[in-house]
């Protein structure tokens, strides 16, 4: 159990690594370039991101997070399984269905945008300040995930 908790905290914390430098730089560039440039680029990382590598640490920390919580729910005391099943949710709810629900939408808005097109730079603007929100909410819903299952492999 002690090593299925910290495996998926080092992959949740993987993935709020990933998030943490969008939020905290790439955005940030992104967003000084001209519009125009900081649209190519953002479509450009969009359809690379699309990977196995990515996908796998992605989609992979999600069922680690409900493998984690499956073991904890039937083979560990409530003092493991509540940061246990904390840190699934978070990582679940907060990083993938945000960004289903949240950041995917936009990334495809923008993948139909031309970047000539006067009325894009509204859509850059609007783009960047929606997608950052989201991408600040999946890093910080990631890296608690990652705690709250570091915390949980404590309590072993």
């Amino acid at each position: 159990m002690s090593l299925l908790l910290y495996t998926t905290a080092l992959a949740a914390a993987l993935v709020a690594g990933i998030f943490f430098a969008f939020s905290s730089f790439v955005m940030g560039a992104l967003g000084a370039l001209k519009p125009k440039s900081g649209i190519a680029a953002m479509q450009s990382i969009n359809r690379v991101v699309l990977n196995p590598v990515f996908f796998l640490a992605f989609f992979g920390t999600a069922a680690l997070s409900l493998a984690v919580a499956l073991a904890a729910w039937f083979a560990a005391p409530a003092e493991v399984r509540i940061p246990t099943f904390a840190g699934s949710a978070l990582y679940l709810v907060g990083c993938i269905l945000v960004t289903i629900a949240g950041n995917v939408p936009l990334n495809e808005r923008l993948a139909r945008a031309d970047a000539d097109a006067p009325a894009t730079e509204a859509l850059w603007a609007l783009y960047l300040r929606r997608w950052t929100h989201w991408n600040h909410l999946r890093t910080a819903a990631s890296f608690l995930a990652a705690a709250a299952f570091v915390y949980a492999g404590s309590t072993i």
